[in-house]
This record gives structure tokens, sequence and C-alpha cells, in this order.
């Protein structure tokens, strides 16, 4: 499977994002919005960076909680769903079309997060320099809360070389490689709408639980804990995904 390292400048458009927005219910995003509250624990009108945001719901969401919202996408597609979307709520998100690594603040926000499974997307060096730039943009004493499944212990040990569902209209075939070499998991995506196909493919780097605490520990950030669900269970081999929350440092 060839995937071209900057896959993610491309890749969130068309079929892609038709996926992402069916996979998630509005019952999930405001489970995950209570938890970023409780994990942040700092109380609205607090200003909140959104990392990458995607579609932007849980943004939306935290803005009708009162919260500033600043959220930061690659994706125009993506984007584009979320400034019609929040064109019906009264409380406005200030949007920013960026690469997650280019955040231009300076310890302005109170609490970060990073959901939706976007951690890992970049080349080693990519990777250490987005939790910099997160670590840059906090407050000494902000927390972030970052949202993964590309861990060894989550994904390992129940990857599946081929599988394919169907949502609505659309059937989906992932084909999955894991690279030892490179720690590298590749998956290349088949769409399948009115006989028409949509081939598209995307490559993680997949971390142990303890490179990213020590990531983590390397920007900056301290009093890490781990969970591996929503209810704030503790981070183990077969969790699902990997929450991982750590506080800034203080001056």
């Amino acid at each position: 499977m060839d995937v071209p390292r900057d896959w993610w400048r491309t890749f969130f458009a068309g079929s892609a994002v038709d996926f992402w927005l069916r996979a998630t219910t509005e019952e999930q995003t405001q489970s995950e919005v209570e938890f970023i509250q409780r994990t942040l624990q700092v109380p609205s009108p607090a200003r909140l960076l959104d990392v990458p945001c995607g579609a932007g719901r849980h943004s939306l969401a935290l803005a009708e909680r009162g919260y500033q919202m600043t959220a930061v996408d690659i994706s125009p597609a993506f984007l584009d769903v979320a400034r019609a979307n929040e064109a019906q709520r009264p409380n406005k998100v200030q949007w920013e079309q960026r690469d997650m690594r280019d955040l231009p603040w300076s310890r302005q926000f109170d609490g970060a997060f990073s959901f939706g499974n976007s951690f890992g997307y970049y080349e080693d060096a990519g990777n250490v320099e987005f939790l910099a730039a997160v670590g840059r943009v906090l407050k000494p004493g902000a927390r972030f809360v970052l949202d993964t499944s590309y861990v060894a212990e989550v994904i390992l040990p129940i990857l599946q070389q081929r599988s394919w569902y169907g949502m609505g209209d659309t059937i989906t075939l992932s084909e999955r490689n894991y690279d030892p070499v490179s720690s590298r998991l590749e998956v290349e995506y088949t769409w399948i709408r009115n006989g028409e196909k949509d081939k598209r493919a995307m490559s993680a780097r997949v971390y142990s639980y303890r490179e990213v605490c020590q990531l983590m520990e390397a920007a900056g950030f301290t009093d890490l804990k781990g969970f591996g669900s929503l209810a704030q269970e503790p981070f183990r081999l077969g969790s699902m995904r990997l929450l991982i929350a750590g506080t800034k440092k203080r001056d």
C-alpha cells in the first residue's frame, strides 16, 4: 500500500467527509463534550481550543454551553459543514483553516482538546511539533486532553486486515496493513455509492501508551492520566480508545 506522507492534505473531502459525518451521533457528541468539560476543569466562559475540529461538533456543543471556542482544521470541506451548522445556532465559533501544528497563539487558552482520532497522522517529528504547539497556546496550569485509538494496546489486539459494512446507501471497505518497521497503520478505504467508487488511503503512527506519555511530558505536560473510556476507566490492554489528559507546567 503506497500512502503519501502528506496524505492528510487532501484526504478529508468527498466520501471521506460523508463517512465521518455519518459515523457519529448527537448522543456521542454530548457524552464526549461532558467528558471534555470534566477533564479540562474550567467553567464557561473559558476560552478553549479544538484541534483538529473536523465538522466542529464538539466546538458547537461547547459554544452552546457558554465557552469561547476556537476551532482549527485543514479541511475546507469539514469547515464548510461546520459553518453551515453554526448558522442555525446563536453562539459563534472562531473557525481557522490551518495545519494542526500551525497554532499562532501564545498562552491564550484555558484548555484544549483533540478528539476524533487524529493524532499520529504526521511523521514522528510532526507529531512532536503538534503537541509542542498545543503546549505553547495554553496558559500555565491549563489542561489538554487527547483522544486516539492509534495506540498499540488498543489497535493491535483486534486488528483485522479487511472489513466492510454498510451505512445508509454507502458500503465501506477497509483494508489495513500494519508495518512493524515504521510502526504505522496503513488503511485503504473504498466507498461504494450508487455504483460509484471513491478510494482513498491514509496512515497513522501507532505509539505505545508509554510512548504517548513520554511525548506529552516532552511537550511540557504533567500530571498525566490515561483513561480507556468516557466513564474514566483506567487505560489498559484491550481498551477501545485512549483518552489522555495532562496539565501544562506552571512557570
